[in-house]
């Protein structure tokens, strides 16, 4: 090879989503943030939503977006949100929390809020922005994404809301893609495994919590929201036009050990 020659970098990935337009629920931290910019970096235009009033109130930059408030259990900011989205090509339905308030799961009622934010909102969002994808021309179809978890498949004792409602996103998701596949829009979920992020700083701050975990993991290690970024841009991407109704498992191998 000649002087100054510079190979790219082997095995890499870059995707275009140059012009199209993305909402991102819940981008204003963790994996929401990192899958709003890992699309801004692959030229989208995108849109997230916060629980905080207003971006500025955030410690960390995020001029980039258009930043639109929303709480996952206040259903008349859910319509506010849909209302003010007249183009999109791509939805990612990432806001969630785990015991919302700090409350406890088995209390009925914190279960209940447990389930809107993390199933019921979601699936509120996409109906009501299903006319707008819709009209999209993003080749492949349009993509809703919706973020499922392990707490999906396996039991984790602390949040049986957060469970509940994490198994009913992979069904939602089933359902929504036969549902909307006349319309030419594909609807996937991302199932991460232990993510390093605010929600699980303080399991992560355990090593009497983490350690089970890790140990069950052929990997390992936690991930970072940067490993879970390129499964939802893949989803969405033309080379992932043939599938719909499925949830990618992204857990470093937790959930294949026995």
């Amino acid at each position: 090879m000649g002087k100054g020659l510079v190979m790219p970098a082997l095995n890499t990935t870059t995707f275009n989503f140059a012009g199209s337009k993305v909402l991102v629920s819940g981008g204003s931290n963790g994996i929401g943030l990192e899958i709003a910019n890992a699309f801004i970096s692959a030229g989208a235009i995108v849109t997230i939503t916060g629980t905080k009033e207003s971006a500025a109130e955030y410690s960390h930059d995020l001029s980039g977006f258009k930043y639109l408030q929303c709480q996952m259990n206040d259903r008349q900011q859910i319509t506010s949100v849909a209302e003010g989205i007249t183009d999109l090509d791509i939805l990612v339905n990432n806001a969630g929390q785990v015991l919302p308030g700090g409350a406890n799961e088995y209390d009925p009622d914190v279960f209940e809020q447990a389930l809107q934010i993390n199933s019921a909102a979601a699936f509120r969002l996409t109906q009501l922005l299903h006319p707008t994808l819709c009209k999209s021309d993003l080749t492949g179809g349009a993509s809703v994404i919706n973020m499922a978890s392990l707490a999906s498949f396996f039991a984790i004792e602390f949040v049986p809301g957060y469970g509940a409602a994490k198994a009913a996103v992979v069904q939602m998701t089933k359902t929504l893609s036969v549902h909307y596949a006349k319309d030419n829009i594909r609807v996937n979920a991302v199932a991460p495994g232990l993510v390093a992020s605010n929600m699980t700083a303080p399991m992560l701050s355990s090593d009497a919590m983490t350690r089970p975990h890790l140990d069950r993991t052929p990997l390992a290690r936690v991930a970072t929201p940067s490993e879970i970024a390129p499964a939802v841009l893949f989803l969405c991407s033309q080379a992932s036009q043939y599938i719909t109704g499925h949830t990618l498992v992204v857990d470093g191998g937790f959930s294949v050990k026995g």
